[in-house]
């Protein structure tokens, strides 16, 4: 069987549209990232319109059954920080940095605009949130609504939000089989050319309200907020809904999925036998969370000695464990046993699951919870930015589980899909407001040859490969052969009777998604094995899969973190050149410390450190001095961490320093910490050992009017630097290099024969450049001035030679006194009346000062 991936087309085979409808804004979807965008869009924009579809009722999508909560930092001894760290390791350092730390900043706010639209979160008796723990978190940080029914409070609240507000066209049991896309010549909202623009959607009613059929709306922008993929496999804690189309939509249109192959599933649904099939009975990770343990069916532990979090470790270690301990015993399921927690707790806590599993014939209160993993969330989905906008159509944006922002990597952690649903929908909903929609008439959507329907009476075979090759345990061989059985199905001769209809719009779309991450999921078993392992080398090679509808595969990796934008500002004005210099430098010394032989990590630091610790570090000055090279010290942080980190000056760089002074301070993982220590500390110290030796021979010379400079005598690769370093210490630099200015010296006069000749040389090819000539005797300086020299290098002049070559130049040429410098001397010199003080030593010997990282015990 073949696995080159059927042509597919851009439109599927409808009817022609009989009615049209016009808004702003159609967000199509009605869990909470389309309510959230639709309503912050209205609060943004009092004028604006939005048209929101739902292919079933507002209350059917996946937002209602989500029982835990959603996670944000807003207990006082919480941090974005650790909660960041969380993110991270849970999505197995795959996750986009800027990503996780815009929601971890923007997360409060986003819980407490929800608690303002009406959502009624538990509270304790004091009045504050009710705060548990979830699977991947180290703090308690999950609010959670009715005890395990936090979905369906959220969802309540804001759909009441959204039928309250006149501005909201709603069309329920509206299936959209088709994005509307124009193509265009013209540069797009982001200035990227050769992109399509979304004009709105078709949209099938099924016999519901004042529109029937197929029809169309047309809108400045459409927003696709279908939920996720669970339907595509056999066993889901998905409603019946959640089949692809948002995604399936967004690839038909030409965007890209990244992150696709990452499903998560959940590790504890309630196992109803070997031969149930759709949505299963959720167990929230609450119940783990309040103390419950998972045991296979002989009595023994599954994680134990799995994970220093054990059965609170992130979805897919636990659900790793779980399949091993399956087959280790040979069964399809675990036990959950929650028994401990006692009926009171139970009734309190999680009355839906008690409900749920006593209707089902379990008594949690008395008996362990048979379990099995089921699939549950789409880490990936539409490639996106972080204001929602897709990849490759302007004015398209896919928001919540339909779209990939990069937050979640290889695995979600535990609470943040309603999270990021609210986060995103959010900046979505600006990006919209503040942007100019281009006007849907203005444009004819691209035709199409339409078809691409599938029987659905092939569905549940797609269901049968997907559960069966993509499941918790993935190998090479088992994935191609998913590929090849589902390019099979869509040449299926079945397809060829297939009607026009939402049965088949759902089979098209389910087999379009199972294809594409069938592919994604190839392709990282063939090229990518082993990457994605949790670790510091792994996030050095962080990569993630990208797949179009044509097959398109592509690899975007983030090899280093680039500095956020008030530290790349600080890095270029170190200079010479972009800050992009200094960024190398650093890249290069870090790289002499971690790019040795595999596996390209700080052994130590993995062996001896906990993966996810969190420490913070104070940057302590040992000796007096003066400091320089903290935006350095901070990049090193930075990039080691990834990002992943909050950093504190206590000083500037140039400020004078005392022993005992914290110059910054760092929190962070703490393997990060020490890796970067040494990089760090080496850039600072040497940094600020110049510094201070510059600002002593700057106070020998203090009220002569003289400065002090620099020269060429540097470090390789570090002169950028050093001289940034001088500076800092008050003084001045010379020549950076041998092209920004001229220097013309004994071995210059003599093969251009003569001083005269030299400088009418430089002159005469290089017309504006600064020009300096070097003498080391008397009777040289007036040839030099009457050549044209515009400053003179006295070199190894004494101190009356140097009095009596002021005397003799008398202004003409600024002078440089070079060679021989002493601090001892230095005043002398510089009541001479020279210009300038020219110090090699500076940058070439200067001792470092003594400054070390100090890791709190706390």
């Amino acid at each position: 069987m073949t696995t080159r991936p059927a042509e597919l087309p851009r439109r599927l085979a409808a009817p022609d549209p009989g009615w049209t409808l016009e808004t702003d804004v159609m967000v199509v979807g009605s869990g909470i990232a389309g309510l959230s965008t639709a309503l912050r869009y209205l609060e943004l924009a009092p004028a604006g319109r939005v048209v929101l579809v739902t292919k079933d009722e507002f209350a059917n999508g996946s937002t209602r059954w989500a029982q835990g909560g959603i996670a944000a930092v807003v207990d006082p001894l919480d941090a974005p920080l650790a909660h960041m760290v969380d993110t991270m390791a849970a999505g197995r350092d795959l996750c986009s940095v800027e990503a996780v730390r815009t929601l971890v900043t923007e997360g409060p706010e986003a819980l407490r605009w929800l608690m303002d639209r009406g959502a009624a979160f538990d509270r304790t008796a004091d009045g504050g949130l009710a705060l548990t723990r979830e699977g991947g978190h180290r703090t308690d940080r999950i609010a959670h609504a009715g005890g395990d029914a936090t979905g369906a409070e959220i969802q309540r609240a804001l759909t009441a939000a959204v039928r309250a507000d006149p501005r909201v066209t709603v069309i329920e049991h509206g299936f959209v089989p088709d994005l509307l896309v124009a193509d265009t010549t013209e540069p797009d909202s982001r200035g990227a050319h050769g992109t399509g623009v979304a004009l709105g959607a078709t949209v099938h009613v099924m016999g519901q309200g004042e529109r029937d059929g197929v029809g169309e709306v047309r809108a400045r922008a459409v927003v696709l907020a279908t939920g996720g993929i669970g339907q595509a496999f056999a066993a889901t804690t998905n409603p019946e809904v959640s089949t692809g189309d948002g995604v399936a939509l967004g690839l038909r249109a030409g965007c890209t999925a990244q992150d696709l192959e990452f499903v998560q599933f959940h590790p504890t649904v309630l196992w109803l036998g070997p031969q149930a099939r759709g949505r299963q009975p959720l167990i929230s990770e609450a119940v783990r969370g309040e103390g419950a343990f998972l045991a296979d069916t002989e009595g023994r532990r599954v994680m134990a000695g799995r994970h220093d979090q054990a059965d609170l470790a992130p979805r897919d270690i636990v659900s790793e464990g779980i399949a091993a301990a399956m087959a280790r015993t040979g069964t399809d399921h675990v036990l959950l046993d929650a028994r401990h927690l006692g009926a009171a707790t139970w009734e309190r806590r999680f009355p839906t699951i008690l409900a749920s599993c006593r209707a089902h014939g379990i008594d949690p209160v008395t008996e362990p919870i048979p379990v099995a993993p089921a699939a549950h969330y789409a880490s990936g989905g539409l490639c996106t930015d972080l204001n929602g906008m897709s990849d490759r159509v302007d004015r398209l944006y896919a928001v919540g589980e339909t779209a990939c922002t990069g937050v979640h990597g290889a695995n979600r952690l535990a609470s943040n899909s309603l999270l990021e649903s609210v986060v995103f929908a959010h900046r979505a909903a600006a990006h919209l407001a503040d942007g100019s929609l281009p006007d849907p008439e203005a444009m004819t959507a691209r035709p199409e040859r339409r078809g691409g329907l599938v029987a659905p009476a092939l569905v549940p075979r797609i269901r049968a490969v997907m559960s069966r090759h993509l499941g918790v345990v993935r190998d090479p061989d088992g994935l191609r052969t998913a590929l090849a059985e589902l390019t099979a199905l869509a040449a299926d001769p079945a397809n060829d009777a297939a009607h026009p209809g939402t049965d088949a719009w759902e089979a098209a779309n389910l087999l379009t998604v199972a294809t594409t991450l069938a592919r994604a999921a190839l392709h990282r078993a063939e090229h990518l094995p082993g990457r994605g392992a949790p670790g510091f080398g792994a996030r050095r090679r962080a990569e993630n899969v990208r797949v179009g509808l044509s097959g398109h595969r592509s690899i975007r990796t983030r090899p280093w973190t680039p500095p956020h934008p008030a530290l790349a500002a600080e890095l270029d004005a170190i200079g010479p050149g972009p800050g992009t210099a200094v960024v190398h430098t650093v890249h290069t010394a870090l790289r002499e410390d971690l790019g040795g032989a595999a596996p390209y990590e700080d052994v130590t630091s993995a062996a001896t450190v906990p993966a996810g610790q969190i420490r913070t570090a104070d940057v302590v000055a040992r000796s007096d001095g003066r400091v320089c090279g903290l935006p350095v010290a901070e990049f090193v942080f930075w990039s080691c961490a990834e990002g992943v980190v909050a950093i504190d000056r206590r000083a500037a760089d140039g400020d004078p320093v005392r022993a005992g002074d914290v110059l910054m301070t760092v929190t962070a993982r703490t393997r990060d910490l020490l890796t970067a220590e040494r990089t760090a500390l080496n850039f600072l110290t040497h940094l600020s050992g110049i510094a201070t030796a510059t600002g002593a021979w700057v106070e020998a010379v203090a009220g002569t009017g003289a400065a002090v400079r620099d020269s060429r005598k540097t470090h390789p690769g570090l002169r950028g630097l050093e001289k940034y370093a001088v500076r800092c210490g008050g003084g001045v630099n010379h020549r950076f290099g041998l092209s920004d200015a001229a220097l013309i010296k004994d071995n210059h006069v003599v093969a251009a024969g003569g001083v005269a000749e030299a400088v009418h040389a430089v002159r005469e090819r290089y017309p504006g450049i600064p020009l300096e000539v070097e003498v080391d005797r008397i009777d040289q300086i007036e040839p030099a001035i009457k050549a044209g020299a515009e400053e003179l290098l006295l070199d190894n002049f004494d101190v009356p030679d140097l009095a009596e070559a002021v005397a003799l130049v008398a202004g003409r040429a600024r002078l440089e006194s070079s060679g021989g410098l002493t601090l001892a001397v230095a005043a002398a010199v510089a009541g001479t009346g020279v210009d300038y003080l020219s110090v090699g030593a500076l940058t070439h010997s200067s001792p470092a000062l003594d400054i070390a990282l100090d890791l709190r015990d706390d």
